[in-house]
């Protein structure tokens, strides 16, 4: 069976040829990178993801973690990975090197993490938490606290978690009942218990370094009165070094449908009076402090829903290629008829091509996004930067839930791809489809982040977000336009363009009139639409970089020029497919979301008027 993760031919035309991000290295900041740089880090990973992280996936979800004592043991196979992991330097690609970081593009970034997390999240888990949490203590944290963890934080040396959640709370975090009073050192007392820790508790590092929300005594009530602070495993000296243990105990880990190799934590802080804490930030700012980890989460969530589902569907492409079963439907009334691969039945190629034109835009999405954060570090002026900002804002919910409700379902159509054999265990779709589903329930639900798009990004700075998106999206049209192959296309995405624009303005019209309850009703459906219509923009794009891309084939034929085109060279039939996806979501798919526009438009009452009652039960 194929060991794919990923598709870096496509990788490499969303960094080149779509994106074009070898700009970059005309900017002070990536002045010493080469695209020969950039290609070494991207191999490097998918080496050591397929060699290395690809094999941990059977072994990590039969086996699964022992919990005992309060403790938790990982497969012993993780640890010699997980290892590599650190002395490869991946846990901080992008950051500084002055904090021990390798200064990267985030771009460059995101095409190693497609094969490093996306080869095994139960395992790209701890560095993918590491660095937010580390993260966070680099931009609020104190000059003695940077010092204290950041170089053992992004070295891999000790871990770190995001600590919100609690049993009464869940998603309601003004709720929260940690509690933290401060000592005469001043350090915090901290007492609670949380739930859903991922990597809360393991052996694969020496400390875990967990930021906690808490309300200091006499704190507001709700968000306005919550702290952050940096409670350590183990407690650490102001020399850095590892003092005692600092009342911070699993209690327990959570048996789930996937991920098996991923420890969901309970943990208790301070059940023995003894657990102290750092704050991190200014008091009662915990929550502007957590946002920042909270939306680098999203964002690298939302990126795995991209990952899970080009696993699938390479999975199902390598296996519809190669399962040979039933006689071509031209062959049918032919009874001495050889049977073909399924690949060959429409309906196979239907559920490929769906899959296919999904990961492809969503790669687009994510990457795109994550080079919005390199062009705005290199940004000459604070309107620029702004600008770069404003996008990012906008997308963060959409990447987050789309790309993993899409993302799922990619391994949903993979799994029926193979038919019953996809259901066993002895083929990996059945783990991809278990593991992906908790894409969208990780970091705020896919629903917490449809009343995000709606409540906060679309009205933002008088709905400057959404604008600053629609401007990106008509460069691209209008450039489409110019091109034969992709101008009816182009058409196409500019009424669905117009169409989400008008809705856009009655949405956020009745979100703020006395029927907000029905648009938030239709929340989840907006961002989904506004999903479709960013897919249609991407491969668009894409459509129109590989249409110039075959032009300059062409140019080099003589006489019939596309006669004289290889039809099986590479880059011809790259080129091609690239065109036939934009045709099949934009004359297929797009239709059916104008529809859905059409069925938000008319903003039904049925689900908020329905009597509790009329649920049955």
């Amino acid at each position: 069976m194929a060991q794919q993760i990923a598709d870096r031919r496509d990788i490499d035309f969303v960094l080149y040829e779509q994106l074009g991000i070898e700009s970059l290295t005309r900017h002070e900041r990536y002045r010493d990178m080469n695209r020969k740089m950039f290609d070494l880090v991207i191999n490097e990973a998918r080496n050591f993801a397929i060699k290395e992280i690809l094999p941990l996936n059977e072994e990590g979800d039969r086996a699964g973690l022992v919990f005992e004592n309060n403790q938790v043991k990982m497969p012993e196979i993780f640890h010699h990975a997980y290892r590599l992991l650190c002395e490869g330097e991946w846990i901080a690609v992008t950051d500084d090197p002055d904090v021990g970081g390798q200064g990267l593009p985030h771009v460059i970034a995101q095409g190693a993490s497609e094969y490093i997390v996306g080869a095994d999240f139960s395992f790209g888990a701890f560095g993918f938490a590491t660095h937010g949490a580390a993260k966070m203590i680099e931009v609020f944290g104190t000059k003695k606290q940077k010092q204290m963890f950041l170089s053992p934080m992004y070295s891999g040396r000790w871990g770190g978690t995001m600590v919100l959640t609690e049993s009464e709370a869940g998603s309601d975090i003004g709720s929260l009942s940690t509690a933290a009073v401060k000592n005469d050192d001043g350090t915090y007392a901290i007492s609670g218990n949380k739930i859903f820790i991922t990597a809360g508790e393991h052996d694969l590092t020496e400390n875990i370094i967990h930021p906690v929300l808490a309300r200091i005594e006499g704190a507001p009530a709700g968000t306005k009165g919550i702290s952050l602070f940096i409670v350590p495993k183990i407690w650490v000296n102001d020399d850095g070094s590892l003092g005692a243990a600092n009342d911070v105990v699993c209690t327990g880990i959570e048996e789930k449908l996937g991920i098996h190799a991923s420890p969901t934590c309970q943990l208790a802080f301070g059940g023995k009076g003894k657990c102290r804490g750092l704050l991190l930030g200014e008091e009662n700012k915990g929550m502007r402090v957590m946002f920042h980890m909270m939306n680098e989460a999203r964002l690298g969530v939302g990126a795995l829903g991209l990952f899970n589902a080009s696993c699938a569907y390479l999975y199902a492409l390598d296996y519809a290629r190669n399962r040979i079963q039933g006689r071509d439907l031209d062959d049918l009334l032919k009874k001495d008829a050889m049977p073909v691969a399924i690949i060959n039945h429409p309906d196979v190629r239907r559920m490929l091509m769906w899959m296919k034109v999904h990961v492809e835009g969503m790669r687009s999405f994510v990457y795109y996004t994550a080079y919005l954060f390199d062009l705005a570090a290199c940004a000459e002026s604070e309107e620029e930067k702004t600008r770069y900002g404003d996008l990012i804002d906008f997308f963060t919910p959409i990447i987050k839930a789309y790309c993993t409700d899409r993302g799922f379902q990619a391994t949903v159509e993979a799994m029926q791809v193979y038919g019953g054999y996809g259901y066993t265990r002895d083929y990996p779709v059945e783990r991809l489809l278990r593991d992906s589903k908790i894409n969208s329930i990780y970091e705020g639900t896919n629903g917490i982040q449809a009343m995000d798009l709606l409540g906060r990004k679309l009205g933002r700075k008088k709905g400057a977000l959404f604008m600053a998106f629609v401007n990106e999206v008509q460069k691209t049209i209008t450039k489409a336009q110019e091109i034969e192959e992709t101008a009816d296309l182009a058409a196409s995405v500019q009424e669905s363009l117009n169409g989400l624009k008008n809705l856009a303005v009655n949405m956020g019209k009745t979100a703020m009139s006395a029927d907000f309850k029905v648009a938030f009703a239709h929340a989840s459906p907006f961002l989904e639409v506004t999903g479709d219509v960013i897919m249609a923009w991407m491969l668009l794009w894409r459509a129109s970089a590989a249409a110039s891309e075959l032009k300059k084939i062409e140019n080099h034929a003589t006489g019939n020029q596309r006669a004289r085109i290889p039809k099986k060279s590479k880059n011809p039939a790259f080129y091609e497919g690239q065109i036939k996806s934009a045709q099949y979501f934009i004359q297929t798919v797009l239709p059916i979301t104008t529809g859905k526009m059409n069925a938000i438009q008319a903003g039904s009452r049925s689900v908020i008027d329905m009597p509790d009652a009329g649920f049955g039960g």
